[in-house]
């Protein structure tokens, strides 16, 4: 797990319409001068309050700090906690690194920056619960500057294993609060954008109950550039066209209210659920869930891929693994189970917010 992700080509061979001839999208109003600071100290301070959130609602176990350095320019601070009483294992990490060009995989999709220092940061996390009850969760929020062009990027995303409607509302909710201060079109946006990137395309599933999800976010006012083009993040996007006025400001703004809405997400999900007892079946199918965490984070995550491909720090980058998983050849869950329902309702897109045949389908998980 990296604290900050590259874009790619799909995996369906597609590329993003500037990569593919389109119109390039002029460039954004330069930042503050200040910008890099500002950021970079508010990823710091926002890996800061997780953690202590996080350290407090497990009640047992602490971060433990590994600060590294990047021989080619930058570093981090990466945060694990273990064996704790609501954490089998997770990770909070901050990078802040710089360097004479960005990699192919980044210039193919902002083909401006061709010849320019960059400047990226971030934070990531991703949290592996030990009881079946309580989602696995990841969070990913990042800036990245290179001569003339700079966005922002991230996304939450929710991955429970035996669901409750009440937290996949709560999450949602709580998502949709926070997209409306700044903008109404952002949230059906970035939940559809979210819908695609985290899919298993060779399981035909989502990962989870998705969240919301964005990348080159800048003054252009584009929602979605990302590489599904018949897609309904695509097709939303063009729809509402260009929002705005966004400013620099504004969008920094977004982001660090995206941060600070993890935890109040988050946390009442872990009390909910915290005490709900549990046995080998339940334990069994999270860890052959988990498996499914490790495919995606192994075959599409772009910040894994490019983090193995270019020499980043290894273990900072394979954090995001859980720390037991398994698999099982033709698994098939028993009809009208609670893992029945899993694969049923909650791995399928749905506007959780908007369609009340989604609610009501979902209101009575099955015993």
């Amino acid at each position: 797990m990296t604290a900050f992700t590259t874009a790619k080509t799909s995996n369906l061979g597609s590329t993003h319409p500037e990569a593919a001839g389109a119109a390039i999208a002029p460039a954004p109003c330069p930042p503050p001068k200040d910008s890099r600071q500002r950021v970079g100290a508010w990823m710091r301070q926002i890996q800061d309050e997780i953690c202590a959130g996080l350290a407090a609602a497990d009640g047992i176990s602490q971060f433990c700090e590994d600060a590294w350095e990047r021989p080619e320019g930058g570093g981090g601070r990466s945060r694990v906690i273990q064996n704790g009483d609501i954490f089998e294992q997770g990770g909070v990490n901050f990078s802040e690194v710089w360097g004479t060009q960005l990699p192919p995989s980044i210039l193919t999709q902002r083909p401006e920056a061709i010849g320019h220092d960059f400047y990226a940061t971030g934070t990531s996390m991703v949290l592996h619960p030990r009881s079946p009850y309580v989602p696995t969760v990841h969070l990913n929020y990042r800036y990245f500057e290179a001569g003339p062009v700079w966005w922002f990027g991230g996304g939450v995303d929710l991955t429970p294993y035996y669901p409750f409607a009440e937290d996949v509302l709560h999450f949602h909710q709580t998502l949709k609060e926070t997209c409306d201060r700044h903008n109404p079109h952002y949230y059906p946006a970035f939940k559809a954008w979210c819908d695609e990137y985290f899919y298993l395309k060779h399981r035909q599933e989502t990962r989870g109950v998705g969240g919301i999800f964005f990348d080159y976010l800048d003054t252009s006012g584009q929602l979605y550039r990302g590489p599904e083009t018949t897609g309904a993040a695509a097709d939303y996007g063009r729809q509402v066209g260009a929002v705005g006025p966004q400013d620099w400001e504004g969008l920094f703004d977004f982001v660090r209210d995206c941060g600070r809405a993890f935890l109040p997400a988050y946390r009442p999900i872990i009390e909910r659920r915290r005490g709900i007892a549990y046995g080998d079946r339940e334990r069994n199918f999270q860890l052959y869930r988990r498996g499914r965490y490790a495919e995606f984070n192994l075959v599409y995550d772009r910040g894994t891929i490019f983090g193995l491909q270019t020499n980043g720090r290894t273990e900072s980058i394979l954090m995001s693994l859980p720390p037991l998983a398994r698999w099982e050849y033709g698994y098939q869950p028993e009809p009208n189970s609670r893992e029945a329902d899993l694969y049923e309702t909650f791995l399928k897109p749905q506007d959780w917010l908007g369609s009340w045949q989604a609610k009501a389908a979902i209101a009575t998980p099955v015993q």
